[in-house]
């Protein structure tokens, strides 16, 4: 007799009209308007009260996971486009540049107030969403 959990793991479903499972939403590339490769989604952030995504963490620059630089992005900044199989964000390489950011040697504090409001603070004037 097969095990009932054996059609979870070789049926797997995961994705639908509008739900995506979180390991095919992460490596997804990011792109600017003009559809310039910004860099990809690392892994997000998910709000414990409400279950909502919060921020995708965007992987920038960097060569095989080294140097690079990770960008949060508010959730509700990114599209997804369908012809570039990946997300739209409204922002340019240069604002990426000075966006709010950090590496694995510098981890924010996401605990801490001040860092969102900062990084929603960047991006409020910026997205217009």
């Amino acid at each position: 007799m097969a095990n009932p959990t054996d059609r979870f793991t070789t049926d797997r479903i995961d994705e639908t009209h509008e739900l995506i499972a979180s390991d095919k939403v992460e490596g997804t590339a990011v792109y600017s308007p003009a559809q310039e490769k910004l860099g990809t989604i690392n892994h997000f952030m998910v709000d414990k009260q409400t279950g909502h995504v919060a921020y995708a963490v965007m992987s920038f620059g960097g060569f095989l996971g080294m140097g690079n630089s990770y960008h949060p992005l508010p959730w509700k900044a990114l599209t997804y486009n369908t012809n570039l199989q990946g997300y739209v964000v409204d922002l340019t390489p240069d604002q990426l540049k000075s966006a709010p950011s950090y590496t694995s040697e510098s981890m924010p504090n996401w605990s801490d107030d001040l860092y969102t409001h900062q990084v929603d603070d960047y991006y409020e004037g910026r997205i217009g969403r």
